[in-house]
């Protein structure tokens, strides 16, 4: 693959090849780049998942809470977008494209059955499998690889066409979700159309358990596709590099401020100011907790749905215009996360220092992190309840996070405890990352250790 490859980039490309190489097994370079931003956003994303067994709600009510969720959103665009780029890279120590799409099969099948197994135990701490399984970005990444193996034969222009199709063009569907959610619950395929855009919850036989798909496959199996096509970017030379990511990323923001800023395109729930709007906004747009079919469902109801006044204040039109939807990812949502990911890219490639190394050790090692880290966050999350009851509340081994009931009163932490938590756990966790990393590293003989 590499050599394929190599005429398409420049004359240098077998040595900038070499580099590249002895970046990956140094950790310097445009390779610690990726480890810091991957090591970053898993510090992110511990502070969501804390707060899931916190039972303070996601996105809201108060600005703080808005922005404790918000701030994660750059997780799941950016750990899927990096992990088309990994692909790439992992490709170019591969006999050939035959070898990595086998990995990639192999791997993102994998990922699926630790998603409904270990992990779905490790949210829950129940084994009630007949009731519920989770279809999350665990899930969603292995699903995308395996049809990245598929993917990656096409040409890189047709891929990247693919990618780009995919990401601008699925909020057509916008206008038609009401109406198409009503007209699949009559089929038999809906959960077909759940499991590839709308999510929510499927039904799996009439007496099965309830897979919740909280990922759906688009527009995420795109947005690793243009991973893939950017880890060509990665490897071109270091003025080149840094002048593709920050042109795409200052693109990516300007395009999100004039499409959100104008509600042009992009996403179903146009921001408003309270002053304007606040009685539509409340009536139009879904809670934003709201996920998949929920969001869906909060559509179709609103057609028929009585004027009644808010119940509640209007947010303000900064939280307005920043609350694009996740479930599934619209356009304004990935150009919003994505835009600051790329133009901050290249300005990592040299960075130092103890902040920098903590985000290289965790960004070497993302899925190891992320197996541990959730029954970390459970059993802090229990041990927190004892301390603070002397019991241990029973909605902590309830189906967690999207099936869960309401927490019960007086249960619900502070902004403060939470984040207390959020750090016992990121410093829990860098020592076994630490471990696992140097491993890695001094065993590429073990190619197992690749599918951690």
């Amino acid at each position: 693959m590499l050599r394929t490859a190599t005429p398409v980039l420049s004359r240098e490309a077998p040595a900038q090849a070499a580099r590249v190489e002895r970046d990956e097994t140094s950790g310097r370079g445009r390779v610690q780049s990726i480890d810091i931003v991957r090591g970053a956003v898993m510090l992110l994303m511990a502070i969501d998942h804390v707060r899931v067994y916190s039972g303070l709600p996601a996105g809201g009510p108060t600005p703080g809470i808005f922005l404790t969720r918000w701030i994660t959103h750059f997780v799941a665009p950016a750990f899927i977008f990096l992990a088309g780029t990994s692909a790439f890279l992992h490709g170019r120590k591969q006999a050939d494209t035959r070898a990595l799409a086998r990995f990639l099969v192999t791997r993102g099948l994998w990922l699926v059955l630790l998603e409904l197994t270990v992990l779905r135990v490790a949210w829950t701490f129940n084994f009630e499998f007949g009731h519920y399984l989770l279809a999350g970005v665990i899930w969603v990444i292995g699903w995308c690889m395996v049809l990245l193996a598929g993917l990656i034969f096409l040409p890189v222009r047709a891929l990247a066409a693919f990618g780009m199709v995919v990401v601008l063009g699925h909020n057509i569907l916008d206008r038609f979700v009401p109406s198409l959610y009503a007209m699949l619950e009559k089929s038999h395929w809906g959960w077909l159309w759940q499991f590839l855009y709308l999510g929510g919850p499927i039904q799996i036989g009439q007496h099965g358990p309830t897979l919740f798909v909280l990922y759906s496959i688009v527009p995420w199996v795109a947005v690793m596709a243009l991973g893939y096509v950017f880890g060509r970017v990665m490897i071109m030379d270091e003025p080149m590099r840094r002048k593709i990511c920050v042109a795409l990323g200052t693109a990516s923001i300007v395009a999100f401020l004039v499409l959100r800023g104008f509600n042009l395109y992009g996403d179903p729930r146009p921001w408003v100011a309270p002053a304007h709007s606040a009685h539509a906004q409340s009536q139009n747009a879904p809670h934003p907790g709201a996920t998949g079919s929920a969001a869906t469902a909060s559509l179709v109801a609103q057609q028929s749905a009585p004027a009644t006044p808010p119940r509640r204040p209007q947010a303000p039109a900064w939280i307005s215009f920043l609350n694009t939807t996740k479930y599934p990812a619209s356009l304004l949502f990935l150009l919003m996360t994505l835009g600051p990911m790329l133009l901050v890219l290249p300005f990592l490639e040299n960075a130092g220092g103890r902040a920098a190394g903590l985000l290289r050790i965790f960004g070497r090692v993302p899925f190891f992190y992320y197996v541990l880290h959730i029954p970390l966050i459970h059993l802090a999350a229990v041990i927190v309840s004892l301390l603070r009851t002397g019991s241990v509340a029973p909605w902590l081994f309830m189906n967690h996070p999207v099936m869960n009931p309401p927490s019960p009163p007086g249960y619900v932490w502070s902004l403060g405890l939470l984040y207390l938590v959020w750090v016992i756990v990121v410093v829990a966790l860098y020592l076994p990352c630490r471990w696992f990393a140097g491993l890695k590293q001094r065993r590429k003989d073990i190619g197992f250790l690749s599918y951690l």
